[in-house]
């Protein structure tokens, strides 16, 4: 289920009380100690649902991180009685956003923000009525990790992408829009290029939802950008038909996400949109351990400050984003064939050239531990077998003839 710049174009979808910031003290070793190690992702969308108790927060965010994120705003929701009643009596409050507006919604994990917005086109940040995919994807970050903060970006854009992109505190973004059947045309490939070579960040861009190769997808086929496709995670765990093939992993495909237009209701849905942000909030959650574990109380990876490091420990300990996405490859895996049920609509994993399916493999929670102690140094991951190498070194040789490195 991903969102298409170029369709919406067409009319065309793939989508199956406030008061201002008042530029408090900047960062000191001590407040950054004092607030904790942490970690921040940016969901790029079609707005998200703040009055959900999926995104209710008892913390508070220090003035410093604000003012690092570029908040203009810090807004207070009116978190009682019903989606329909809080929205009205915010009115005012959402007619005082505006497209350069950085919000902090206080009681939420959610800071957002509305690049693509202009006057008549419906309420900034906020999801649509007749939406929710924004609040579904950036529900499938929690569930992934529930530690997360939120830097929330409404669009679709290059403007929207590099909102996230250029905020120099956000360590992840995560896309789940492009062009329907990976059709090879030009989409957000230089923004996210923004993100992960000159910024230093982690993308996760989703895969069509077609069995089409992730290589000429402008989301997830850049050698920059992690792909993902999908698999049938506590089903048969075989690969999703209907996901992208030949990607960097696969993840789960149908999870229970928030509503958009009610303050605690769920459904259940289906699509690479959250297969992606699901995969960037393991990340995430790997992320906030080994920040946790060597005292770095800050995020991003800022060629400036952070050298590019997105761990960036007190103790000397440093890692990058390529580190990163070598060891998530290094722990995907393959289900056996043998689980397949033929009732299920999914595709058998081939027991030759599995890549070619899910690419390094499926990632999920049983992925988080393994990937911290590697990355951490006390129990690293062996190669890959020679064969899967093969495989994923031509997956990224097509990408880098297609994209440019």
């Amino acid at each position: 289920m991903r969102v298409s710049s170029l369709t919406l174009l067409l009319l065309l979808t793939s989508l199956s009380g406030c008061f201002g910031t008042d530029g408090g003290p900047s960062s000191s070793a001590d407040e950054s100690a004092e607030f904790g190690a942490y970690t921040i992702v940016a969901p790029i969308d079609t707005g998200i649902n703040v009055y959900h108790n999926h995104f209710r927060w008892n913390g508070t965010i220090p003035q410093w991180l604000l003012d690092a994120n570029g908040v203009t705003q810090v807004v207070d929701p009116t978190l009682e009685g019903s989606y329909s009643e809080r929205f009205e009596a915010d009115a005012a409050m959402w007619d005082n956003i505006s497209a350069t507006d950085v919000v902090w919604f206080r009681g939420t994990r959610i800071m957002g923000t509305s690049p693509d917005w202009a006057t008549g086109s419906g309420t900034p940040i906020l999801d649509d009525p007749s939406d929710g995919h924004g609040s579904a994807v950036t529900g499938a970050v929690l569930n992934a990790n529930p530690d997360a903060l939120i830097f929330f970006v409404e669009g679709f854009s290059d403007a929207a992408v590099l909102a996230a992109a250029n905020n120099p505190m956000v360590d992840i973004l995560t896309t789940s829009f492009g062009p329907i059947g990976s059709i090879p045309v030009p989409g957000i490939e230089d923004a996210t290029r923004v993100a992960v070579v000159e910024q230093g960040k982690i993308h996760t861009g989703a895969a069509d939802n077609s069995p089409s190769p992730a290589v000429q997808d402008a989301t997830a086929g850049p050698p920059w950008s992690i792909g993902i496709s999908g698999y049938a995670e506590e089903d048969d765990d075989q690969k999703e038909t209907m996901s992208g093939s030949y990607p960097d992993v696969a993840a789960d495909w149908t999870q229970v996400l928030p509503n958009h237009q009610d303050i605690d209701g769920y459904h259940q849905t289906s699509g690479t949109s959250f297969a992606t942000p699901r995969t960037a909030g393991l990340l995430s959650k790997v992320i906030f351990q080994l920040r946790d574990s060597h005292d770095d109380m800050a995020s991003g990876a800022d060629p400036d400050t952070r050298a590019k490091q997105i761990i960036n420990g007190s103790d000397g300990f440093n890692l990058g984003q390529a580190d990163i996405r070598d060891g998530l490859n290094l722990t995907g895996w393959y289900p056996s064939f043998s689980t397949w049920d033929p009732s299920s609509g999914t595709t058998p994993m081939s027991p030759v050239a599995p890549c070619t399916q899910v690419g390094w493999g499926v990632v999920n929670e049983s992925n988080v531990d393994p990937l911290y102690l590697h990355l951490e140094g006390t129990d690293p991951l062996p190669q890959r077998p020679s064969d899967v190498r093969m495989c994923m070194d031509l997956n990224q040789q097509a990408r880098y003839a297609y994209w440019g490195e």
